[in-house]
């Protein structure tokens, strides 16, 4: 993966490899976080992305991304919140894959 590559600084995208990103979609929304798990073009789809495939992203790390927008009233407090929970949740699955 480009390291250089242009990139958009309200969107970004996180991984949980292994993890499903119909799991973190829902354990994130059931912690009151909206995310995605693909571009606004992919709503609806629950494959893997086209864009990972294509930039060599294992399937096994693909299928654990979710895309989080930030906004001109996202608060620090709100990306601080997002963090903890995304925390919680990979120590669970850390728990689980032990």
């Amino acid at each position: 993966m480009a390291e250089d590559a242009p990139r958009i600084a309200t969107i970004g995208s996180v991984a949980l490899p292994g993890g499903s990103n119909a799991s973190l979609l829902v354990q994130l929304d059931l912690a009151g976080i909206a995310v995605s798990a693909g571009s606004a073009c992919s709503s609806g789809k629950m494959k893997a992305s086209d864009v990972l495939a294509a930039m060599g992203v294992p399937n096994e790390v693909a299928g654990g991304f979710i895309r989080v927008s930030f906004g001109p009233h996202t608060s620090e407090t709100e990306v601080d919140r997002f963090l903890d929970e995304w925390r919680k949740i990979a120590d669970r699955h850390a728990a689980k894959a032990a």
